[in-house]
């Protein structure tokens, strides 16, 4: 296809350092919130290549379901936009298959089997991709709980494949329960290597997906789904272009055809041993350059199932060398060049899997900088004794980024310490907490901080990922 023709002016496109924006070197992984992986050159080729002609969605479905399968052995493929979208869509298609009128009314689930099981040590936070289509979460425990919880409500059983080195249960029986009683089985296996023959599949899973944008190295938006056609298409059914609740789960022509690209480079093209020395090597570099640092120790770990790459490991005598992991974590992400590792309780771990050539040297050097220069010590402040009591019920309005809540604390101060209840819409927590002067540090349903004068209070709260939210309270009574 011919690139497109249009002419929308003349521009220079923005960039990372136009907009103020400070890009990291990536030694911890593929973490969404430090967006994926870098994408492979054939895919954004591919992606490049789809964007310069048009084509039927359901044409271009069925033809990249088709090649998943004849690549990958397994009965159809189908491309999400993300491993969360597939978790949504399979599970409306275990809810209300391919009915029109079923898909149209989701995520109202009346007449419907709409019960999803999990393992309820594996709650993998994705259980909201579940309810919005309409399902309702089951948990169990044990093979038992198991086969006690699946009944005529039954809709799907959902396995958090990255996590089952914590199974109680294991995948293998949970598919082989779900088989026994005709049940549908999913497996997220989002940070896992995609591998022919598919494990899952040939356990007896019904369907299984993995993130485009980790180790795939595809679109960060995008998602591989693969497993029964039946299934894989009906989920199709509840996603665009199609107006149904998953609507704005948009997959365009050029992430679907960039991710098979992707794909294929995995399974066809790709020298997964030559990655893997590549890998050893980079960590070596590192290894080697902090390896005269007193008190440093370093060890390698091999991974599990999830995020298959080897780790390094480092450790040592925080006081000896003046600086916490978690003020070395700090600083090599404020410094120049931004550089993200992990903390690994009380070590730095690195990991390889996201390095290019030459990130290697400059996290050595960073590292070694870290552990060489020591932390100024912050003088301590004693704790000033407590100017006020906040004993008795408070009303706290609660502003987030956008809206409000009203909550109530019932307090209790002993000296310093703050103990009791406190209450929202929805539930309950313990409250804890200390007063230091007249200023307060509360931890109930978020971490709380602010002023106490009189019978008002007021400050801010972790309350969501981004932006504290403000809060002031009122002594009733």
């Amino acid at each position: 296809m011919s690139p497109s023709t249009s002419t929308p002016g003349r521009i220079t496109p923005s960039t990372y350092a136009s907009l103020g924006v400070r890009p990291v070197i990536n030694a911890s992984g593929t973490y969404t919130v430090w967006s994926g992986s870098r994408m492979l050159d054939v895919a954004a080729a591919a992606m490049v290549e789809a964007t310069n002609g048009y084509v039927g969605i359901s044409e271009l479905m069925e033809a990249i379901g088709a090649r998943l399968a004849e690549i990958t052995g397994a009965e159809w493929g189908y491309i999400a936009c993300s491993c969360a979208a597939a978790i949504n869509q399979i599970t409306a298609a275990a809810i209300a298959g391919g009915d029109p009128e079923k898909i149209t009314r989701l995520p109202d689930t009346t007449g419907m089997r709409n019960e999803i099981i999990q393992e309820g040590c594996l709650r993998s936070g994705y259980e909201q991709c579940m309810r919005i289509a309409g399902g309702t979460v089951v948990t169990v425990d044990t093979e038992t709980d198991l086969r006690a919880a699946i009944g005529e409500r039954t809709a799907l059983v959902f396995i958090d494949g990255d996590a089952e080195a914590r199974s109680r249960i294991t995948p293998q029986r949970m598919i082989a329960i779900a088989r026994e009683q005709g049940v549908p089985t999913f497996v997220d296996a989002a940070a896992q290597r995609l591998e022919v023959p598919n494990r899952y599949l040939e356990m007896g899973a019904d369907s299984v997906a993995y993130s485009g944008g980790k180790c795939l190295r595809g679109p960060q938006a995008s998602g591989l789904i693969l497993g029964r056609k039946d299934l894989l298409r009906a989920a199709y059914l509840h996603a665009s272009p199609h107006g149904s609740q998953g609507r704005s789960m948009k997959v365009g022509k050029e992430e679907a055809m960039a991710l098979l690209a992707a794909v294929e480079a995995f399974l066809l093209g790709r020298d997964h041993a030559a990655e893997w020395k590549m890998w050893e090597g980079y960590l070596e570099t590192v290894r080697a350059a902090v390896a005269d640092v007193s008190t440093v120790t370093t060890e390698y770990e091999m991974p599990g199932v999830a995020n298959v790459t080897p780790y390094l490991n480092i450790g040592w005598d925080h006081e000896a060398l003046g600086r916490t992991p978690r003020q070395a974590h700090a600083d090599l992400l404020d410094g120049e060049p931004r550089v993200l590792v992990s903390l690994r309780g009380d070590k730095l771990q690195i990991n390889p899997y996201m390095m290019e050539d030459g990130d290697d040297a400059v996290v050595a050097d960073r590292v070694r900088e870290v552990l060489t220069t020591p932390v100024a010590a912050e003088p301590v402040l004693p704790e000033a004794p407590p100017t006020v009591d906040i004993t008795g019920d408070w009303r706290i309005r609660m502003r987030f980024v956008s809206g409000e809540a009203v909550h109530t604390i019932q307090a209790v101060q002993e000296g310093a310490q703050v103990r009791g209840t406190y209450r929202t819409q929805y539930g309950q927590q313990e409250l804890s907490g200390t007063v230091s002067g007249s200023r307060v540090t509360l931890r109930g349903r978020y971490p709380m901080s602010g002023t106490v004068d009189g019978d008002t209070m007021q400050g801010t709260a972790a309350a969501g990922a981004e932006w504290p939210a403000t809060w002031n309270a009122s002594r009733e009574g």
